[in-house]
């Protein structure tokens, strides 16, 4: 399976909640039409949660974490988030994110509502030369 980005992300998170840090992903935030997912990807929402909010999609010949998109039922309940979806900028060379700021949630802190706090200061990706 292949992802192709129309550009780098703002930002990335690297959140620390236990299905971000069990997966390992730095997640690169885009609207729908800006990710082409070529091939197929199989699906996994958490089992902790009664109504997940996101399913996050890995490579089912690799085992790569590819991508997280909304629920249908997170979509329902927020109109506005519907396009988004959130790719695991690792797969990518950090050459290719040089520059991008790299964020630090405390997902693991949060409770669902507000803004997340952060577990650290952000840094900025360089390509080594």
């Amino acid at each position: 399976m292949t992802l192709r980005l129309a550009s780098k992300p703002g930002y990335i998170n690297e959140c620390n909640c236990s299905l971000c840090a069990s997966h390992a992903a730095w997640w690169g935030y885009y609207q729908g039409n800006d990710v082409q997912v070529d091939g197929t990807t199989r699906g996994y929402v958490r089992v902790d949660y009664a109504d997940p909010a996101v399913m996050v999609h890995f490579c089912p010949d690799c085992g790569c974490t590819t991508h997280g998109a909304f629920t249908e039922s997170f979509a329902a309940s927020h109109p506005t988030e519907i396009d988004r979806m959130g790719v695991n900028m690792r797969l990518f060379a950090v050459a290719a994110l040089d520059g991008v700021e790299l964020r630090f949630p405390d997902g693991r802190g949060w409770d669902g509502q507000g803004d997340f706090g952060y577990v650290r200061e952000p840094v900025f990706l360089h390509a080594r030369e």
